[in-house]
């Protein structure tokens, strides 16, 4: 493993342990080149995934880019870090188990919106304005209204 901050081809591995889910191993090293310290994160992969895009085009599947999408929906809730790295893994096993190596990236999204329904409404709601694409206000109102929610103010 190269060191990232010098380069150095020759690093050694300090430590090993599973993550709490089970499914990565943390590996913590060592570059004997310039003494500096860093964690790996290995993960089993099943299979290459392709993203199918709505427009046809197939790009390979980002997980940190699945992660990012679920974190910025979460912000500001609270939900931590490792119940998000739970989510993620969980969402990835989903897609690498179903036997396909191409997904459309509308399933991934509905997956999305299903986990996040369930965990906080708010991030779903958040998620799906993107996903969905809301534009104006009744577009919320829309959404919230097919959740069964009120839109109007509530008594104090």
């Amino acid at each position: 493993m190269r060191c990232p901050f010098c380069g150095h081809e020759d690093t050694q591995v300090k430590d090993s342990r599973p993550t709490e889910d089970g499914v990565a191993i943390r590996r913590r090293r060592f570059c004997q080149n310039c003494g500096q310290r860093f964690t790996t994160i290995e993960r089993t992969q099943l299979r290459e995934l392709t993203v199918v895009k709505s427009d046809g085009r197939r790009v390979a599947f980002d997980r940190d880019k699945l992660a990012r999408s679920i974190r910025v929906a979460l912000r500001k809730r609270p939900i931590d870090d490792d119940r998000i790295e739970r989510i993620v893994n969980g969402i990835v096993r989903q897609l690498e188990s179903s036997g396909e190596t191409e997904i459309p990236s509308k399933q991934i999204g509905e997956l999305v919106m299903e986990t996040l329904k369930e965990l906080d409404q708010v991030a779903y709601v958040r998620f799906a304005s993107v996903y969905r694409n809301f534009r104006e206000a009744k577009d919320f109102e829309a959404f919230l209204g097919s959740m069964g929610e009120t839109t109007s103010p509530r008594d104090g």
